[in-house]
């Protein structure tokens, strides 16, 4: 039995050394591999094409792919283990990619360009194929602004300080001009350098990548006057890339509200659906919109870094050793899943939510959020634990999403059970368990609504970056409402009642 294996991805033709048995998903996650259902084989978007080696044929291929797929080497990585050399083509990164709504269509052309999803906490680029749809490149890191804040007011404080905002705003577009560097050099030699560039992201990441007073946003009402689209060549912005390629900014909805959530709004094609759907991007900054063709309304508030594990005791990234899963068995023993298998080293964003609902469940914490036993922490997995502080930080992270989202409802005149769907957005919400969201009281909507939805802001931009003509972004703004927490008198008294957790299972509007 070989200690490593080789998995080579194509067509960009990158090779990575594996541990022989490694989780796919857990490989192909570090390279921008997006699971929606959470690697549950429920969803089939992680969809890989063997082209050399073999891979046997799971239970959930079996049920949902096609004969002919299935004999054309298709499989779910998410159901997979790397256990000799592999090559296959990743089929996600093919157009259509977009998400149960739909596909957007391809006005095929020649040449390349990126998309960049500039998240507060991460960053993500891809290089596209301009003629097929394929992403030849994928690059990833973290947000470098990171170390003067984890979240966005610290980073706003950060930035009215003297110089402070430059150093951000140089940071973030030296990595970003890195990222792009990195994408060229993993394409093949073939296919030319971006013609463009296109970037979402949080009304402050707009702010700071452009060079814009952040005043405005660092107290009420949190509203600035410089939202529009921002436009510039890739030599403004201090990056030497052939042919100097434009470089653009989607426009912002207003507040904490983001570019990324106006992608997501085309991405999930809520402002052409007929009934009303929403979404949510949770992250340190909670972003979410509820509406349809008729209206949209939107607002942000902040959740804090709880959903990505950050002031929690033990909390870390979704790495090796970290608890990803937690469930209970028939025995009511408490089950953990450590990404790689080894010993467990720390809980990430969605273990912890997963935590909380089993230790709701198995009584170990009251609908208070009171640990019951003499308030000793809620032991998981070898020396990983709990704590009450941990519980509280979770509560007051999922009450500020839970009552913005009940905000919205009331603007837009419905309740819960009036929406079609509501999707889970961002890296967060792409790998939370929908059953325990339900559970522990972040969202107030039912199993068959709720559905992962990737990186909706990558998505969006696809949509643009593949338009015959860039889009008119004026009558989809003019159905946004931008509904301001901070001025609303009901939002206080709503946060507080949703920090508690439900009684059971059965969530209450």
């Amino acid at each position: 039995m070989p200690q490593f294996v080789q998995v080579t991805l194509a067509p960009s033709n990158q090779t990575i050394q594996v541990p022989y048995g490694a989780d796919l998903k857990e490989v192909l996650h570090r390279f921008g591999v997006e699971f929606p259902c959470g690697g549950r084989g429920r969803c089939g978007a992680c969809r890989i094409k063997v082209i050399q080696g073999v891979l046997p044929l799971s239970q959930a291929c079996a049920s949902i792919l096609s004969k002919e797929e299935i004999d054309a080497g298709w499989r779910f990585a998410c159901r997979h283990r790397a256990e000799q050399d592999i090559t296959f083509e990743l089929g996600q990164r093919e157009a259509p990619v977009l998400t149960e709504h739909g596909a957007f269509h391809v006005e095929a052309r020649d040449g390349t360009a990126v998309v960049i999803d500039l998240g507060t906490t991460t960053l993500v680029a891809q290089l596209l194929d301009l003629q097929s749809g394929h992403v030849l490149a994928v690059e990833t890191a973290l947000n470098p602004q990171a170390v003067h804040g984890a979240d966005l007011m610290t980073r706003v404080d950060y930035g009215l300080r003297a110089s402070g905002r430059e150093q951000l705003t140089q940071s973030i577009r030296e990595k970003l001009g890195e990222l792009i560097h990195g994408l060229i050099a993993l394409a093949p030699s073939t296919m030319d350098p971006p013609g463009s560039v296109l970037l979402a992201g949080n009304t402050v990441m707009h702010h700071l990548f452009c060079g814009l007073d952040l005043s405005p946003l660092s107290q009420p009402p949190f509203e600035s006057s410089q939202l529009a689209a921002r436009q510039f060549t890739a030599r403004e912005l201090g990056w030497e890339l052939p042919y100097d390629p434009e470089v653009a900014f989607l426009p912002c909805l207003g507040g904490f509200v983001g570019s990324d959530i106006l992608a997501g709004i085309l991405a999930t094609q809520m402002h052409d659906s007929e009934e009303l759907i929403g979404f949510v991007d949770l992250g340190t900054n909670g972003e979410i919109a509820i509406g349809n063709r008729h209206g949209i309304f939107c607002t942000s508030t902040a959740a804090g870094p709880a959903f990505e594990a950050g002031g929690i005791e033990m909390g870390m990234r979704a790495a090796t050793g970290a608890i990803v899963e937690v469930e209970k068995d028939q025995e009511k023993e408490v089950l953990c899943h450590v990404l790689g298998g080894g010993q467990a080293q720390g809980v990430c964003g969605s273990g912890l939510v997963d935590a909380v609902a089993t230790g709701l469940d198995l009584g170990f914490i009251s609908p208070s959020g009171r640990l019951r036993n003499d308030h000793r922490p809620f032991h998981l997995k070898d020396a990983v634990s709990i704590t009450q502080h941990d519980i509280r930080q979770l509560q007051l992270a999922k009450g500020a999403i839970a009552a913005g989202i009940s905000i919205l409802l009331k603007e837009a005149n419905a309740g819960p059970s009036d929406l079609s769907a509501f999707y889970l957005a961002g890296a967060f919400g792409n790998y939370v368990k929908s059953e325990s969201a339900r559970r522990v009281g972040l969202l107030p909507f039912s199993q068959e609504q709720i559905q992962s939805a990737g990186n909706t802001s990558l998505h969006g931009l696809k949509t643009v970056i593949f338009s015959e003509t860039r889009p008119d972004f004026d009558p989809v703004l003019e159905k946004v409402r931008h509904v301001s927490l901070a001025s609303d008198g009901e939002f206080q008294e709503t946060f507080i009642k949703k920090t508690s957790f439900p009684e059971n299972e059965r969530l209450k509007d």
